[in-house]
């Protein structure tokens, strides 16, 4: 049953349970094991990783077919249908166009006494790519991982993501690959696909950075790893917020909020009304849909434990509450969302409007799904192209320009007692040139 909470302090209470939804005693037990697969793939390399594969579900594993060939991604065109690529297109020129937008442009500026100042981006020169072996969101996450980095021009793209039983890779996922431009896969998944990334194996290169999701092993594998190697998002279970007010549709909330529970068992669904009346009919509805749902368990379990209706007195406190939870995604099914805007500070995406459920942001509207969790998104953004660039500040000094400054850094040299930092600016301005 979604619960219905009208007391603020209940709801508060219950937002931070759900965001802290994942116990430190399970995480201590996992990061055990984590660290020994971490050890092993760092120390046997590719040995280790037959090993791990014959233990968990490929008995027959042997390595020499760890990288996938161009016959495979050729025959997994063969093996979806039209309809389904056209889509994958479709998604992956949405996609690209969105990112273009965002691609930093290096800059120089030149000022008085000849001072120039800039800053220059360049690609990481090898990323890796993780993509956990869920059909459900593999293929469109492919692209959002994958799209932003070919865009950046990362001159080596690695993808890794588990087999299945048979040893195979979803042919979408190959095809969605394709489209992103990465043609170096393999199959291998979970937290030793991490650390091979990180370390590198006779097979798997090291990388530079590591982008992707993927279960609580692949969470805390690339937390370990940081340092190491540059990792994206570190977060947690899926969430999404909904705002609604007395104009919205019950039947459309309640199907997206079902739409976020059927993605995982720990996935929070979440909707904050001024409307009882509202907030009782998604409530019914939810009962409703559940009914013949083919994944009727597990987001039956999703809801029960981390779906919440709250009602408040005005959209103010819910905005306030929401800000508080800083959800993933936040959709404003309101009769102004645009109005609204400015008090929203913390989500990852905000889908704005009756017509924007978070499903147009998952598949086609060519944003990135790739957003901060667990209320990370107080103090960080999602994956783009900028997660693929890093930059350099460009600076030159005239003579002229380095006499006008010289007396001010100086004193600044001297106040934090680095006498030789003062003297590389006074033997360029008082001519003291040993030559």
């Amino acid at each position: 049953m979604l619960r219905i909470i009208t007391q603020q302090a209940e709801a508060k209470t219950e937002l931070q349970r759900i965001r802290e939804r994942i116990s430190t005693d399970e995480i201590r037990s996992i990061e055990i094991v984590v660290k020994e697969i971490l050890e092993t793939v760092k120390n046997n390399r590719n040995r280790s990783i037959v090993e791990y594969s014959k233990k968990w579900d490929l008995p027959n594993f042997k390595g020499e077919n760890l990288r996938v060939s161009g016959s495979e991604i050729d025959a997994a065109y063969q093996q979806i249908s039209r309809e389904l690529l056209e889509a994958i297109k479709l998604a992956s020129d949405n996609i690209e166009a969105f990112h273009r937008q965002h691609l930093p442009k290096s800059w120089v500026k030149f000022e008085e006494n000849d001072v120039v100042l800039g800053k220059r981006y360049t690609p990481v020169d090898k990323a890796g790519l993780y993509i956990s072996g869920e059909k459900t969101s593999s293929t469109t996450r492919v692209l959002m991982n994958g799209i932003p980095a070919k865009v950046a021009r990362v001159p080596r793209i690695v993808m890794v993501t588990p087999p299945g039983i048979d040893g195979k890779i979803n042919p979408a996922v190959l095809v969605a690959a394709t489209e992103a431009g990465i043609n170096e896969i393999y199959r291998i998944g979970g937290a030793m696909a991490i650390a091979a990334l990180a370390y590198g194996t006779e097979t798997i290169p090291k990388v530079d950075l590591i982008v992707g999701e993927g279960d609580i092993y692949v969470t805390l594998a690339k937390k370990m790893l940081s340092g190491i190697v540059g990792v994206d998002l570190i977060s947690g279970p899926s969430d999404l917020l909904i705002i609604a007010d007395s104009h919205a549709n019950a039947q459309y909330i309640a199907a997206d909020l079902l739409a976020k529970a059927e993605t995982d068992i720990m996935a929070a669904a979440i909707l904050i009304t001024d409307d009882l009346i509202l907030a009782k009919k998604v409530q019914q509805e939810v009962i409703q849909q559940l009914q013949n749902h083919p994944r009727k368990i597990l987001t039956e379990k999703s809801i029960a434990h981390y779906g919440l209706i709250i009602v408040v007195d005005s959209l103010m406190e819910a905005i306030e509450l929401s800000n508080l939870f800083a959800p993933e995604y936040l959709e404003l099914e309101v009769m102004e969302p645009w109005d609204m805007l400015e008090n929203i500070r913390h989500a990852g995406a905000i889908l704005l409007g009756n017509s924007t459920p978070e499903a147009v942001a998952n598949y086609l509207a060519g944003t990135n799904d790739s957003l901060p969790r667990n209320g990370y998104s107080r103090y960080t953004s999602g994956l783009g192209v900028e997660t693929f660039m890093t930059y350099s500040s460009l600076i030159q000094y005239s003579p002229v320009a380095l006499k006008k400054i010289a007396s001010a850094i100086e004193i600044l040299a001297k106040a934090e007692d680095l006498p030789s930092r003062g003297n590389s600016i006074k033997f360029r301005t008082e001519g003291n040139n040993p030559d």
